[in-house]
């Protein structure tokens, strides 16, 4: 067998074993609506500073918890679907009652903190620095920045609406999310 064809062998062999491995390692079936939202355990922060205690999805039954993932603190299309939260916070969010909503970064809590104080943001942010949470929720691969995805969990534990991407440009985007939290509320 001549070198060049040793070579192109050995690299069908490797690109067969590099395509393979995503089916393989980790792979997740995606969420859906009706699911069991998967639980974590995560640090939050606020405004104010790092929360006492950790932020554990399953300890928020009974109340609506929006999670709105989201590439990277201070950056523009994050600054605008963050501000519109805070704009709307009160209609949109009930305000936080019985709504919580948790956005979530692979930004460091300090960042994050920064970031809430000087925009008085008066929502919960997750520093999941090791993107368990991210990747549990497809929004991340393990690896980089997550991408702008929304779940909104009922009072149940279950998912009750998703969208991936959130659009945080488009005023539908903001009313379609209205609609799911008011609906799994059962404010309506």
């Amino acid at each position: 067998m001549s070198f060049r064809s040793r070579c192109v062998s050995r690299m069908a062999v490797l690109v067969a074993a590099v395509t393979m491995v995503p089916a393989f390692a980790g792979a997740q079936t995606a969420l859906k609506v009706g699911d069991a939202a998967p639980d974590f355990t995560v640090t939050t922060v606020t405004a104010k500073g790092v929360d006492a205690k950790p932020f554990k999805l399953s300890e928020h039954k009974g109340e609506t918890v929006v999670l709105a993932f989201f590439p990277k603190a201070r950056t523009s299309g994050c600054t605008v679907q963050m501000e519109s939260y805070r704009d709307k916070y009160a209609d949109l969010f009930k305000g936080g009652k019985k709504v919580t909503l948790v956005g979530v970064s692979v930004d460091p809590d300090t960042a994050l903190v920064s970031w809430a104080k000087d925009a008085k943001f008066p929502f919960h942010f997750a520093a999941d620095t090791e993107r368990k949470v991210g990747v549990a929720y497809g929004a991340n691969a393990g690896t980089g920045y997550h991408k702008r995805h929304l779940y909104v969990i009922d009072p149940q534990g279950k998912i009750a609406y998703i969208t991936t991407p959130f659009n945080q440009m488009s005023a539908d985007a903001y009313t379609q999310l209205g609609d799911a939290i008011t609906k799994s509320a059962g404010t309506k």
